[in-house]
C-alpha cells in the first residue's frame, strides 16, 4: 500500500502519523513535508520518505503519483484543492480523498459559502457582499459594531477579523479593499455572533457524512483570547461545554444538508468537509466551512481516533458505510510559534530534538541543517498532551512545551481555558 500525503505542515505531519498506524502496513510519502515528520518511521517501523514536490506544482504531483504507482493521495493545504489536483487525478485513474476545486469553493470563496447556505436554509449570519470600499463603508455606518470581515478568497487563515468597533471594521475594509493585503477580491460582512466555537469535521463522499469528534481552535495570539487572529494557536478535544444533542443537531441540520447541497449544484463533495460552528441562542450556526482537515483540530482528533484511517478513507472511496471509534483520552495541544507571528517573525530558530519528549510533537514549520533542526515559519512545533481528563491533558501538554522552550518562541499558556 503506498500513500501520498501532499503539504508540509502540522496537519500533514498528524495525518501521515496516523496513517503509518495502519494494518495495512503502508509505504508513505510526504509532498514536500518537513524535516520533523522522518520522525514517524522511528515511532511507528513504518518507511516515510520527504518529497521535494511543492504542493502546488499539480502536474510533477500527478506524475509521482503514477511512476511510483500510489494507491491513495490524501491532501492537506487548501491552496492545493482551488488548483484542482482532485480532478487532475481522477482523470489519470489515481484514487485521491479530496474534493474538487468546484466542491473547494465552500473554503475558497466565502460569498460561493454564504449563497449556498441562504439558498438551502443551512443556519448561518446575516451578511452582505461588498467589493467597493465606499459601498462597504456605507454598510458599516448603517450596521456599527461589533460586526466580522471576512476575504472572500484563501488568506491562510487570516483573512477574517472580529470588529469590535466601527474603526477596527473600517481599517479592515481598507487593508482588504483598497490595499489589497491578500489581494483583489470582496469582503463578506456578517452580523457579530456570540456563544462557543467548536470544529466539526467530518469524512464525505456525496451524501456520507462520517462525524469525526468535535475539537475546539483558539484562534487568537495571546492569552485570555487577545491579540491578532492566527491559523491557531491551539487546540482540544473533547469540548465539554458543547452537549452531544448539539453536535447530533450540527450533524443532521448543518453537514449532510451541506453534502447534499453541493451535489444539488452539481459539485459533489469527496473529502473531509469542516464545519466552523459556533453554538449561538438559536443554536448551531455556520461561522466557516474548510474542504480539508483543519490545522490545528486535526493534531487532536486523529489521536483520539482508535480506527485505521487508511481502511476509513478507502472504505467511504468504495461507497461502504463506516462507523469510526475514538479513545476516551482527552488530547490538548499547544502551538509554538516564533516571536512577531503572526505578522514579520523571527526565523532559523534552534530547536530541541522533539524525539527526547514522551509528548507526540508535530512539525509545523520545521527544517534540518547539518543534523540540527531550526524553526521554518511562523508556526512551528504542535506539543501534545493526553490524559483520562482535560485537565491531565493540558497538564501533559505544557511539561512538553517548557521542554521545547526558546526565548525566541512564544505560545498561549491557557489552551483549554474554556473547558479546564
Amino acid at each position: 500500500m503506498k500513500i501520498l500525503v501532499i503539504g508540509r505542515g502540522g496537519r500533514e505531519h498528524a495525518i501521515a502519523w496516523k496513517m503509518a498506524q495502519s494494518a495495512m502496513k503502508p509505504e508513505i510519502f510526504i509532498a514536500p513535508g518537513n524535516a520533523g515528520m522522518t520522525e514517524i518511521t522511528r515511532q511507528t517501523g513504518t518507511p516515510v520518505t520527504l518529497v521535494n514536490i511543492d504542493e502546488n506544482a499539480t502536474e510533477m504531483l500527478r506524475e509521482f503519483a503514477l511512476q511510483n504507482r500510489i494507491d491513495l493521495t490524501v491532501v492537506g493545504p487548501e491552496a492545493a484543492l482551488a488548483n484542482d489536483i482532485a480532478t487532475a487525478f481522477a482523470t489519470v485513474g489515481l484514487r485521491i480523498f479530496a474534493p474538487t476545486a468546484a466542491a473547494a469553493q465552500i473554503e475558497s470563496s466565502k460569498e460561493f459559502a454564504k449563497n449556498l447556505m441562504r439558498k438551502y436554509g443551512i443556519p448561518t449570519a446575516a451578511y452582505r457582499t461588498f467589493d467597493c470600499y465606499e459601498d462597504a463603508k456605507t454598510y458599516l455606518d448603517e450596521k456599527g459594531a461589533p460586526i466580522v470581515i471576512k476575504y472572500d478568497g484563501l488568506a491562510a487563515g487570516k483573512g477574517v477579523v472580529v470588529a469590535l468597533t466601527a474603526e477596527e471594521a473600517d481599517n479592515a475594509l481598507k487593508d482588504m479593499l483598497l490595499d489589497n493585503r491578500f489581494g483583489k477580491g470582496k469582503v463578506v460582512m456578517e452580523e457579530f455572533l456570540q456563544g462557543p466555537e467548536f470544529s466539526l469535521l467530518t469524512l464525505v463522499k456525496g451524501e456520507q457524512v462520517v462525524p469525526l469528534v468535535i475539537a475546539q481552535d483558539h484562534k487568537r495570539a495571546y492569552d485570555g483570547d487577545k491579540g491578532p487572529n492566527t491559523g491557531g494557536m491551539g487546540a482540544y478535544s473533547p469540548v465539554p461545554v458543547i452537549p452531544q444533542a448539539q453536535i447530533d443537531w450540527a450533524v443532521e441540520h448543518i453537514m449532510k444538508p451541506t453534502a447534499k447541497a453541493l451535489i444539488a449544484e452539481g459539485c459533489p463533495f469527496c473529502g473531509v468537509l469542516y464545519g466552523g460552528l459556533m453554538l449561538t441562542k438559536d443554536g448551531p450556526k455556520v461561522i466557516e466551512f474548510n474542504a480539508r482537515f483543519g490545522d490545528p483540530e486535526t493534531e487532536v482528533v486523529l489521536p483520539k481516533l482508535k480506527s485505521d484511517l487508511v481502511q476509513l478513507m478507502l472504505d467511504i472511496l468504495d461507497n461502504k458505510e463506516v462507523k469510526p471509534e475514538f479513545h476516551e483520552d482527552a488530547f490538548l495541544g499547544v502551538v509554538m510559534a516564533a516571536k512577531g507571528y503572526p505578522g514579520s517573525y523571527i526565523k532559523n530558530i534552534p530547536l530541541h530534538n522533539p524525539a527526547d519528549l514522551q509528548q507526540q510533537v508535530f512539525c509545523m514549520g520545521v527544517k534540518e541543517e547539518n543534523g540540527q533542526l531550526f524553526s521554518n515559519g511562523g508556526r512551528v512545533l504542535f506539543v501534545v498532551g493526553s490524559g483520562k481528563t482535560l485537565k491531565e491533558a493540558q497538564q501533559d501538554a505544557y511539561q512538553g512545551v517548557e521542554k521545547m522552550a526558546h526565548p525566541d518562541l512564544f505560545y498561549r499558556k491557557d489552551i483549554g481555558w474554556q473547558a479546564v
